[in-house]
């Protein structure tokens, strides 16, 4: 290929930044990218260049636009990364690539939500983020606190308690389970991340095969928003109560409390309990139903009020890591078009169709503000909307 036909323009030093910021090596990106590691080399070395799909590789592999590569001068570190993401890439050190701009992503999401609600004039808007006032510092006392102002009577799912969530002004995305840049990788052991904002915070969850652990990572996260007002990223020794400490095990209590609340701890009898963990999982079956929890979290509420000794807590959690996982759903493209009220949550998409019905926004933005879905699947999405 000719040279001309290569953009010699490239910033070596924005690329040099980007395998730093990332820690990942020149071999690691040409393997990812098909991009030969000689003229990545070269590149930062400040020879040669790339072709505009190479640097359109690049760009996509480091989450950045094919601009930023092309600007001058280093990178402004504290513009490029918010606070936020500073904040979590100093808890965890060890974030993966694809974690860390996941972070990113989820970010910039919010910023377009935000900017399409201040395009709105009125009609469909989101409730503002007002926490409970004088919260205490006691994850437990706050957990009886914040139920009620949730209003989570009667809640038994995941979606009935995203909504209750997002009702309160908070954004909550949850990842998709099928491979794609809004995947948490299945050998990666994060489970969620809040981001402290207060404005409008927004909380991720990792997809998982079981709703009820989801349920207890949102709770986990907003346990951060709420008590600690900062940015957390969680993985699983965070919510076991046996590694968990400090901060995580506050939010770990909170995330309990605020599920089985005492009045429900009332409802389980002492006689006829078992110590079997199978046969202790069967009995426990028609709360974790009725209530929309994991069997761990009533288990654990239950060693923490003195009614379960915590021999038979570890012992029923050793037994359930031996159990097969349920059916693996890891989602499918087929139905593209639902994706966006998995990812995003039925507020933020009702709002976006709400603005686009009142002429707010062009379909063209609403494909933008709905991740890129075409016009056919917009349609799709408001027909699936209208008869939900």
């Amino acid at each position: 290929m000719r040279d001309m036909d290569r953009i010699t323009a490239i910033n070596p030093l924005r690329v040099a930044w980007c395998c730093a910021d990332l820690r990942v090596s020149l071999d690691e990106v040409a393997l990812e990218t098909g991009i030969p590691a000689e003229r990545l080399q070269a590149l930062v070395d400040g020879e040669g260049g790339l072709t505009f799909a190479q640097l359109r590789a690049l760009a996509e592999y480091f989450g950045r636009s094919v601009l930023f590569f092309l600007e001058p001068g280093p990178v402004d570190a504290e513009h490029t990364h918010s606070a936020q993401f500073r904040t979590l890439a100093g808890q965890k050190p060890g974030l993966s690539r694809r974690v860390r701009q996941l972070v990113e992503r989820v970010e910039r999401q919010r910023a377009v939500y935000q900017g399409l609600l201040g395009e709105m004039d009125g009609g469909v808007s989101h409730p503002p983020f007002r926490p409970p006032r004088d919260l205490p510092a006691d994850p437990v006392a706050a957990a009886a606190i914040v139920r009620t102002w949730l209003g989570l009577d009667g809640v038994n799912s995941f979606e009935g308690f995203r909504q209750a969530v997002e009702d309160q002004g908070v954004l909550v995305f949850r990842s998709n389970g099928y491979a794609g840049k809004w995947q948490i990788a299945k050998e990666s052991p994060i489970l969620g991340f809040a981001l402290y904002d207060p404005v409008m915070p927004v909380l991720l969850v990792r997809k998982q095969d079981a709703e009820a652990r989801q349920t207890f990572t949102l709770m986990h996260e907003l346990g951060h928003v709420l008590l600690h007002r900062l940015s957390a990223v969680d993985d699983e020794a965070d919510m076991q109560p046996a590694t968990a400490q400090g901060m995580e095990r506050e939010a770990n209590l909170f995330a309990a409390h605020v599920l089985v609340p005492d009045a429900y701890l009332a409802l389980l009898p002492e006689a006829g309990r078992p110590q079997a963990p199978a046969e202790l999982d069967a009995w426990l079956k028609p709360w974790r139903k009725a209530w929309g929890v994991s069997a761990e979290v009533i288990l654990l509420r239950l060693v923490g009020a003195g009614r379960l000794a915590g021999a038979v807590f570890e012992a029923y959690r050793d037994w359930r890591l031996l159990q097969p996982p349920p059916p693996g759903d890891g989602g499918s493209r087929a139905y593209r078009h639902r994706e966006p009220r998995h990812l995003f949550g039925e507020r933020y998409v009702r709002t976006v169709l709400g603005a686009l019905d009142a002429r707010q926004i062009s379909l063209s933005k609403a494909s933008d503000y709905l991740d890129g879905l075409t016009v056919s699947d917009v349609h799709k999405l408001e027909r699936h909307h209208a008869g939900a």
